[in-house]
């Protein structure tokens, strides 16, 4: 899997209006902050300009990679080796870290990303076994800027979810 061919395929998407705005979240975006793990896809989170009360519909997107070659799986469609997921924001946390997604630059294309204070803020509000193990890794090794985490959590109701988060993960025995 080429994450480097795969960002210009989804730049192309965003150019030619298949897509709007997006940003790689999840845990290919954690792992551009911090050590790497496993992840079995790669989740790009979309803007979907749809009128109120209408369906989010995944057709045009389809369309567009099925004509250009590549194949469905499940819920993926195989874009240069990677299985990528196509969400919408599900969370108005989420939906903020779209708005706020952040430019870097992977293999010499540009892409945007999650910041790793958002990342951590969904990893505690999403709150599975691994989203808890990925938040302890990056509060020890992914030097996130605690304070606007804290502004984020606690914009987004989660502040005492972060405490008992504390108690149970990151008090020393």
């Amino acid at each position: 899997m080429d994450l480097n061919r795969t960002i210009p395929v989804l730049n192309d998407m965003e150019r030619l209006g298949v897509i709007q705005r997006y940003a790689i979240g999840g845990a290919v975006a954690a792992f551009l902050y911090i050590e790497p793990g496993t992840t079995y896809d790669l989740d790009i989170f979309i803007v979907f300009e749809t009128p109120p009360g209408s369906l989010i519909t995944l057709g045009p997107i389809y369309a567009f990679l099925l004509g250009r070659g590549y194949e469905a799986n499940r819920e993926n469609i195989i874009i240069e080796g990677w299985p990528v997921q196509f969400l919408p924001p599900g969370t108005p946390l989420v939906a903020e870290a779209l708005d706020q997604s952040i430019s870097i630059e992977v293999g010499g294309e540009q892409t945007r990303i999650f910041s790793k204070e958002h990342l951590m803020a969904i990893c505690l509000e999403t709150g599975r076994p691994k989203d808890y193990a990925r938040l302890v890794q990056f509060v020890e090794e992914g030097t996130p800027d605690m304070n606007r985490f804290m502004d984020i959590v606690g914009r987004s109701g989660l502040l005492s979810k972060w405490e008992r988060f504390k108690l149970r993960f990151l008090t020393p025995l």
